[in-house]
Order: structure tokens, then sequence, then C-alpha cells
């Protein structure tokens, strides 16, 4: 069931990404946020009109999903940047997929045109690129080597989607 975050979420949503942060590149922060970064995050996201959600499987938070602002800029008011993360034991199940169906869903009724994806190391192990090209996201450039975790040098591949 994919849902509404709300703040009593947050510890299970900060412990996901926090094994992303340790273990991946999947994002470049190379400290996992604490709690009070947590709660600004979904306060600035909530505040904005935009979709903070999770998805449950039996009960428990088996992955987020959530847009925030692309720029600051106002010209930018409708464009949205994506980010999605899973429990481990939630990957290949289908659950990235409906948190990213339901995501988009909410960004066209929140007005949002343009939702975009910067996923870091596009490789062919990294299924982050598959799950937004099955939801009609088309390749939009690379920037190579603008990141370096765990002793290498990453790109990231800029994905969009129009949703109107």
């Amino acid at each position: 069931m994919v849902e509404a975050a709300i703040p009593e979420d947050l510890a299970a949503i900060g412990e996901i990404y926090a094994h992303y942060v340790q273990h991946s590149v999947a994002t470049f922060e190379l400290t996992a946020p604490d709690d009070a970064e947590w709660k600004q995050r979904f306060a600035s996201v909530t505040e904005a009109g935009l979709p903070f959600l999770v998805a449950r499987v039996h009960g428990e938070v088996a992955g987020y999903a959530y847009c925030s602002p692309w720029k600051a800029r106002p010209a930018y008011r409708y464009t949205v940047e994506d980010s999605i993360y899973l429990a481990p034991a939630a990957a290949g199940r289908g659950v990235g997929g409906r948190l990213l169906d339901e995501l988009l869903a909410r960004c066209a009724d929140a007005g949002i045109r343009e939702v975009i994806a910067v996923i870091a190391d596009p490789g062919p192990q990294n299924p982050s690129p598959f799950l937004h090209r099955r939801r009609g996201f088309t390749d939009a450039g690379r920037l190579t080597g603008v990141g370096f975790k765990h002793g290498r040098r990453l790109d990231t591949l800029l994905m969009q989607k129009t949703l109107s």
C-alpha cells in the first residue's frame, strides 16, 4: 500500500536511507541525515504541497518517495526532482514501481509539469534507470565524474518526464 508519509514514518525512512548512504553510491551523501534533518526535509516537501509517500508491506515501511523543487528560482516552480529508496528486502518486488506511479499521479494533481530524476552511477546493476524508463522518463543527459564516493568517480544520469 502506498500512502502519504506521516512524521512517525521518519525513523524508518531514515534507516532505509542510511543503508544507501553507508553501503552504496545511490546517493552522494557521505553521512546519513539525523532525525532533525529528516523532520526538516519532510516539512519542506509537504509545506510546498509536494508528495512525500511511503510504501507499506505488512504494515512496515518498505520504501519511500518524494519530490522536491528542482531549483529555488521561481521560473522552475513547476519542475521537481524525485527521490525513491527501498528497504533492501523490498527490492525487486514492484514496490518502487508502485511508489513512482503514485508519486507521478500526485505530482500531476499538484500542478507539476516536469519531473527530473538524477540517478547516481547508472551502471548495469542500477535498477533506477529501468524503473524510470518504464514510466516514460527519457534520458536528458549525463554528467561525468561529478561525484566521488567509496574511492570511485561517479557519473549521474539525468532523466525527465513531462506530466502535462
